[in-house]
């Protein structure tokens, strides 16, 4: 179920299609692959969100608009990552007894397609702008291949680990209080509970 390699291969090709629709739409093989690209498709709209938040010259009720805009995104992104942990935790051998390991499959998937959106905005540099630029982006763009080379690796380790009982891991729930009107008291002062 869990191809680290085909993770990466997905989003690279959802960033593609993201930003030249006539490029062809990743198509998942199953409901797990959905989850990685819905996710990644949280992240999408969120990095390109931010982007909007960034602008200096953007007015006030555009910032403010984009701000909601990434609180809802963010909070998605959360709940696919969780998604994420709960299907693999259905395949993953019950063995209380092996070690914990810190971060889940979700999140480390959350990183790659967050590392798949930084080396497309990278290569985009390649080609722009002064030649120091171009090769500062060079060298950014090795850095984040070999970044994303690792935690590939890292991931179809802990995979293989869980699956021979070396190694657990559990869902750990965000918990977003920002976005929850009992939590958050900007809004619980403004509306009963």
């Amino acid at each position: 179920m869990l191809d680290a390699a085909q993770i990466v291969a997905l989003q690279d090709q959802s960033t593609l299609h993201g930003h030249d629709p006539a490029s062809p739409a990743p198509i998942p093989s199953s409901p797990f692959e959905q989850i990685i690209l819905d996710q990644h498709q949280a992240n999408f709209d969120l990095w390109h969100r931010e982007d909007l938040a960034r602008d200096p010259e953007a007015s006030d009720s555009t910032i403010v608009q984009v701000k909601h805009d990434i609180d809802r995104l963010n909070q998605r992104r959360n709940d696919l990552a969780e998604q994420l942990d709960i299907a693999l935790l259905q395949l993953a051998p019950d063995n209380s007894t092996a070690p914990l390991h810190s971060e889940s499959p979700g999140l480390i998937i959350d990183r790659l397609s967050i590392l798949a959106l930084k080396i497309f905005h990278t290569q985009e540099q390649l080609h722009r702008s002064t030649p120091e630029h171009q090769q500062r982006n060079m060298d950014r763009l090795l850095v984040l291949n070999q970044q994303r080379a690792d935690l590939v690796s890292c991931l179809a380790d802990l995979w293989n680990d869980v699956l021979t009982g070396r190694r657990r891991f559990k869902l750990y729930r965000q918990l977003k209080m920002y976005n929850d009107p009992t939590l958050n008291p900007v809004l619980y002062t403004r509306s009963p509970i």
